[in-house]
């Protein structure tokens, strides 16, 4: 079965993301950024250019990271596809460059796509040990196949997955939702552009923070209102959180006042 026509849709924001089971902080210099299956082939499915995605892509290049790039051959050996073709067909036969919006530079590596998980028949793991990182920054197409089980595949090798959900997109916006849900839940770490970009503070440190503010432990869902913590400490901690450089407010954290709401906000900040 050939892959459906899709309608362009907003992609996740900060606001839709799911709740993460991990915190880990994301560490550039232990970064390498795979711009997965950004093909000319795969996006002409989309009804017209899908631009908010080639944004978010272009804006995680701007990272500063090393690059790897997937990219399936065109056109394919029947033998070497597998059982691909009894899923989606023969595969791709033409237009398989990638969008100039979001094209390699000169001299980074285009990997050649064999199934799901870009680790597959390529050296993809052993050019990130040779380089010393064990992140995995993942943006493009599409979520619930390729993206999902590549994050699956770096788990497994101990290599932290961070799926950037306005950098990918899927056959639509549900089919996006429970592959992020599925990576936050088992695998992976789920963010955004923006939470990228800004310093990071992970949820051990807002735990510690808040609880240097209270006379007892509370749960990271509880109400810290309930708990105690009354307006004049939540500007002390507004105050020390804008310090490392981090744009949050008062009524920003009032939205969901939990440690894991607080959480949510800053990382996002």
């Amino acid at each position: 079965m050939p892959i459906p026509r899709i309608a362009p849709y907003p992609l996740p924001g900060a606001d839709s993301l799911p709740p993460n089971r991990v915190d880990w902080r994301f560490v550039p210099e232990r970064a390498v950024l795979l711009v997965h299956d950004m093909q000319r082939y795969f996006l002409d499915f989309y009804d017209g250019e899908f631009t908010s995605l080639y944004e978010g892509v272009a804006r995680l290049r701007k990272l500063g990271i090393p690059a790897v790039y997937t990219a399936q051959t065109a056109p394919q050996d029947p033998v070497s596809r597998g059982l691909l073709t009894d899923m989606w067909g023969p595969g791709i036969a033409d237009r398989a460059e990638i969008v100039a919006a979001v094209a390699p530079a000169a001299g980074e590596p285009v990997l050649e796509k064999h199934r799901y998980s870009a680790f597959v028949r390529s050296d993809l793991a052993e050019r990130m040990a040779a380089m010393g990182r064990d992140q995995l920054v993942l943006c493009g197409v599409y979520a619930h196949i390729g993206i999902l089980h590549t994050a699956l595949d770096a788990f497994a090798r101990d290599i932290k997955p961070f799926v950037v959900a306005d950098a990918t997109a899927d056959f639509g916006r549900e089919q996006h939702d429970r592959a992020l849900s599925l990576v936050a839940s088992t695998c992976g770490r789920v963010v955004t552009v923006a939470g990228l970009s800004s310093p990071g503070i992970t949820l051990a440190e807002v735990r510690a923070e808040v609880a240097a503010l209270l006379d007892e432990p509370v749960d990271d869902d509880e109400s810290l209102i309930d708990a105690g913590l009354d307006s004049i400490r939540v500007m002390t901690l507004v105050e020390s959180w804008k310090a490392r450089g981090l744009s949050v407010g008062f009524a920003d954290l009032a939205e969901d006042p939990t440690i894991e709401g607080f959480h949510r906000v800053l990382v996002n900040a």
